[in-house]
């Protein structure tokens, strides 16, 4: 191409208008290219919204498989669930790993010789001696072998015909004889240790009660029909009435009662209508020696007509569900459960893994909860007031750095929870180290999870329960025996009596 200078003015005219015919496709290329990246630019940042979206989905499916039983309220049965994380395994104290079975200074058990048996059997050997002499003749040379055998005799059922006489006085009244406890109306009926047995497969060890029937006549040869062993619960029920009120107001007299509740699987498996799940919620309330349950729901007319309304007197210690502190409820003295405490601080503890204080609270509280321990063995009245300062010293130091850290906490799951953990640690320390300064209240709920493991355990073996009524009268008995056994009743006897129309009552508390 000549340079311009030697071109002509129409061959200048002719470049001039080939170059703008360039530039103009070029500007049209450069537009499709501008609305290219304004497309791509539009779909990153759609996708990037998306990323964060399913980045923040990712976070809290996360958090909530990191939940156990060590950092959370979930059950130990949730622990092996898919996708789970395990809890970390407990240290071993002392760094050396303990052998199997009995450990060295624990108390021993084992099947002890008797000098009273119940009855004695001389046994000699019957046959012929190798000479063909009759045995039975030979001279006794005395024991030379002892042993003691524990055995129960083979267990049958007795069919006794019992004949009510009248008699006639020579006044000419006449009287009758009655029947023998726990006889029901009509010609026929199981007796009271049959039912008392039957009752106890159910309540106590949670035999469904088909296999409960099959045991029987397994056990006993007695075939009772499984609509007579269910309505066993209904009969031992309706004479318990007087004693599940009794245990009610005697645990309203009582100074500390823990209190808890649980998920119940029973009725229709359809829920009702505003319910996302057919189940019910079975409360507790117990001490050491006596248990009352109540089947409702979570709700508060539920918590109203249980026992905690009636608990002004008391110190009940709770897992802060959002009912104990409903003014509905009247004025009540709380201690909030410290093992509920000390499994969100592990939680808090891994929404900040880099912090110090989720440990240093914990720890104060344990330390606190083993002084506690150590002053009610030694028969003291009060933790060492020197070593209560301290340990309530690192505590609130230790929520103080803690809400310093959180004050600008972000969206990450756990760090809104652990935030208002700290906040309830500040607000309510009175209710989280009431146990410290006395001695007389549980420094946890601890009692009442164990009064309410037998429901998650008849749930694992038997499912759910068909029938709210029945549920019901289950755990007015299972609360009666559980308080005959805190008082060292055996439970069969329990049940015994109370089917002949005698239930066992609880005696009156004893003064302090």
């Amino acid at each position: 191409m000549p340079v311009p200078e030697a071109m002509t003015r129409d061959e200048l005219i002719e470049l001039v208008g080939e170059q703008g015919a360039r530039i103009a496709a070029l500007g049209e290329q450069i537009a499709v290219r501008d609305r290219q990246i304004t497309v791509m630019a539009t779909q990153m940042a759609e996708l990037a919204e998306v990323n964060e979206t399913l980045g923040e989905r990712l976070a809290k499916l996360e958090h909530v498989l990191s939940r156990n039983s060590k950092n959370s309220s979930s059950p130990p049965s949730k622990d092996d669930g898919p996708g789970r994380t395990p809890p970390p395994a407990k240290a071993k104290r002392g760094g050396a790993s303990k052998r199997r079975g009995k450990q060295p200074g624990t108390p021993g058990a084992n099947l002890a010789w008797t000098d009273s048996p119940g009855d004695h059997k001389d046994r000699f050997l019957r046959g012929v001696c190798e000479c063909g002499t009759d045995l039975a003749g030979a001279r006794d040379l005395g024991v030379v072998d002892r042993y003691q055998q524990h055995e129960i005799p083979p267990v049958s059922v007795k069919i006794t015909q019992y004949d009510q006489h009248a008699v006639r006085c020579g006044c000419g009244r006449v009287h009758t004889a009655a029947r023998p406890e726990g006889a029901r109306p009509g010609p026929v009926g199981y007796g009271p240790n049959l039912q008392a047995f039957a009752v106890y497969l159910m309540v106590v060890h949670f035999i469904p009660v088909h296999r409960c029937v099959e045991l029987l006549a397994s056990l006993t040869g007695a075939a009772p029909s499984v609509g007579f062993v269910h309505g066993m619960l209904t009969r031992a029920a309706g004479v318990l009435t007087e004693v599940d009120t009794r245990i009610r107001t005697l645990i309203t007299l009582a100074y500390a009662v823990c209190c808890d509740e649980t998920p119940l699987r029973v009725g229709p498996r359809t829920p009702k209508p505003g319910k996302k799940k057919a189940e019910k919620y079975l409360l507790v309330a117990c001490t050491e020696l006596f248990t009352h349950y109540l089947l409702g729901d979570r709700d508060l007319a539920t918590f109203k007509a249980f026992v905690i309304q009636d608990l002004a007197g008391s110190v009940i210690v709770h897992d802060r569900y959002q009912n104990y502190d409903s003014a509905e409820l009247g004025e009540l003295t709380h201690q909030l459960c410290c093992a509920h405490l000390g499994r969100d601080l592990d939680g808090a503890g891994e929404v900040y893994p880099g912090a110090h204080w989720p440990t240093q609270i914990a720890d104060a509280l344990r330390g606190l909860i083993h002084e506690a321990n150590l002053a009610r063995a030694t028969g003291r009245d009060a933790i060492e007031q020197t070593i209560k300062n301290e340990l309530i010293k690192r505590f609130r130091d230790g929520v103080r750095v803690g809400l310093s850290d959180t004050t600008s906490h972000g969206n990450r799951p756990g760090e809104r929870k652990t935030r208002l953990l700290l906040e309830v640690l500040r607000d309510r320390e009175p209710d989280v180290l009431r146990f410290a300064h006395d001695l007389k209240v549980p420094p946890t709920s601890n009692q009442a999870e164990r009064d309410l493991r037998p429901a998650k355990v008849q749930q694992n073996i038997s499912g759910r329960l068909t029938s709210e009524k029945r549920t019901k009268d289950r755990y007015r008995i299972r609360g009666y025996l559980s308080t005959a056994s805190k008082h060292g009743r055996n439970m069969i006897e329990a049940l015994r009596e109370a089917i002949r129309g005698h239930p066992w009552m609880p005696p009156d508390p004893t003064p302090a």
